[in-house]
C-alpha cells in the first residue's frame, strides 16, 4: 500500500512539475516582439536609404551570409574552412563574386545562393575591401 501511495504522489508531483514548466511560450512573447519591431522600423528607412544608394540591402545580405556562408567563411568574414572574405572586394568585382557564388570555386559548391539573393550578397561582399 505504501508503494502505491508513493507512486501516486510521485506521479502527481511529476505532472505538476511538467505543467509548471510548460506553457511559458504563450504569455508575453507578443509584446516584446512588438517593442523590438518599433525601434527597428524607425531605423529601417535610414538604413534602407544608405543601402539603396550602395546598390544592395546590407541587412538581407548579412542575414543570408550568416545562414549560407558563415559556417565556412567565418562569422566575421575571417575565414575558416573557406578563405577569408573581409577584403574580397579588393580581389574580385561584384560580377566575379556572383559567378563564384553561383558556379562555385574550389571546395565551394555551386548553387548555394541564386538569383537576386546572389546579386545582393555579391554587391555586399564587393564592398568588403578592408
Amino acid at each position: 500500500m505504501a508503494k502505491k501511495l508513493l507512486s501516486i504522489l510521485m506521479g502527481t508531483f511529476l505532472a505538476f512539475s511538467l505543467v509548471a514548466c510548460g506553457g511559458g511560450d504563450q504569455g508575453g512573447n507578443e509584446e516584446p516582439d512588438q517593442e523590438e519591431q518599433a525601434p527597428d522600423e524607425a531605423q529601417e528607412p535610414a538604413d534602407e536609404g544608405e543601402n539603396k544608394a550602395a546598390g544592395y540591402d546590407a541587412e538581407a545580405a548579412q542575414a543570408l551570409y550568416n545562414t549560407k556562408c558563415s559556417s565556412c567563411h567565418g562569422d566575421n568574414l575571417q575565414g575558416n574552412i573557406g578563405p577569408k572574405l573581409s577584403a574580397i572586394g579588393s580581389k574580385y568585382s561584384k560580377d566575379e563574386i556572383v559567378s563564384i557564388i553561383q558556379n562555385g570555386k574550389g571546395q565551394m559548391p555551386a548553387g548555394l545562393v541564386e538569383g537576386d539573393e546572389a546579386d545582393n550578397l555579391a554587391a555586399w561582399l564587393a564592398d568588403k575591401k578592408e
